[in-house]
């Protein structure tokens, strides 16, 4: 590798990390802020939405790297064409062809991370996101603790809590109990506490009333109390779900097991093979991304107006691109033989870069003659 190679590959790789680092900073603060509440609101430790959001990661990671790879590639030509250093390298004798060199290193080195990402990392964090979301839901005294809102954890049991202070207490308690038609039972409290023992969950109610009403002999009785432990352990048992989401299946099961998970009749084999594509699609993506972003700052001759034309072909070029990795997804979920078409945009965005380096150098607009 020259030193002009190492030079320019180093400042993609830094403004790649910075862009990347802002990026997945706005996304990860706008998406956590609504998933905190409701952890916390639920009865959950902050250790648990540190947990989750860790494991959304990756998800967030190839989501911003493709624009934070244009990105770097703009700003890095932008301010080498700007200060006329690649106008110096073109006057040497080098090739378009050449200056664009280090854009592929860095190209092939941003494809690598997201394929590993896409193909390995976010599959296994969506299956580990999976697990731990369905321990939560069974974790009763959390899917109880939510504030003013009628709860259903069996049928035929109702449960409300109108507010729960800091401390714990819950105010305005209201629990029914119909699972036997002939005999419901309903509590009422004005405050309660939420207690764990040896695996079991009881509530203490304080200073309310218990009611029965007998249906057989149509007769009501009602105590009040001062204080009242009630056993709501049977309220949570849950059946974990079974069901398992396409995108936390990983790679190799969708490319060796995909004729026993057809069988099994949960997925299609147009989902699966759209699935395993659109993951490989993301590497290939990156390529051409990358030299999109340069090629198109390279298109045309050096002009002291800047090269916001160029920016703004580029950018362009790089929406039809991902406009047709959008369009095809529908293609290959109804005709999976036809799976090649889903690495056609990639194919059509290194036709654009190459058709950008090819009038690298040259006046993107000729003056007529007079």
């Amino acid at each position: 590798m020259s030193r002009y190679d190492g030079y320019v590959l180093r400042q993609m790789i830094v403004m790649w990390s910075f862009f990347t680092l802002v990026m997945a900073g706005v996304f990860w603060i706008s998406r956590s802020i609504g998933l905190f509440s409701t952890l916390l609101s639920g009865g959950h430790s902050p250790w648990v939405f540190f947990q989750l959001t860790a494991l959304t990661l990756p998800t967030l990671l190839r989501t911003v790297m493709p624009m934070a790879i244009f990105a770097a590639v703009v700003y890095v030509t932008n301010r080498l064409r700007r200060e006329s250093e690649l106008v110096a390298m073109q006057a040497t004798g080098a090739s378009p062809l050449r200056l664009a060199r280090p854009v592929l290193y860095f190209a092939a080195l941003a494809a690598l991370m997201i394929g590993t990402i896409t193909v390995v990392l976010r599959p296994a964090s969506l299956a580990a996101f999976e697990t731990r979301q369905a321990e939560l839901e069974q974790d009763l005294a959390a899917k109880l603790l939510k504030e003013g809102t009628f709860l259903h954890p069996l049928d035929g049991v109702v449960v409300y809590f109108g507010e729960i202070d800091p401390d714990g207490t819950l105010n305005d308690v209201y629990i029914s109990d119909r699972r036997q038609p002939a005999r419901p039972l309903t509590y009422t409290a004005s405050e309660a506490y939420l207690v764990q023992d040896q695996g079991a969950i009881y509530v203490v109610l304080v200073n309310g009333m218990s009611a029965r009403y007998d249906g057989a002999n149509e007769t009501l009785s009602a105590t009040w109390f001062d204080d009242l432990t009630v056993d709501i352990s049977g309220y949570g048992h849950l059946d974990m779900p079974e069901a398992t989401d396409l995108r936390a299946l990983s790679s190799l099961s969708l490319l060796t097991e995909k004729d026993a998970l057809v069988a099994e009749g949960q997925f299609t084999e147009g989902q699966l093979t759209e699935e395993l594509h659109e993951r490989l699609s993301w590497i290939g993506i990156c390529v051409a991304i990358a030299m999109i972003g340069f090629t198109a700052l390279m298109a045309g001759a050096h002009s002291r107006f800047g090269l916001w034309s160029q920016i703004i072909m580029g950018f362009v070029a790089l929406i039809i691109v991902e406009g047709a990795r959008g369009a095809v997804s529908g293609l290959v979920l109804a005709h999976p033989s036809f799976w090649w078409v889903y690495h056609l945009p990639t194919l059509a965005g290194c036709l654009i870069a190459a058709g950008f380096l090819s009038v690298s150098g040259r006046p993107l607009f000729r003056p007529r003659a007079s």
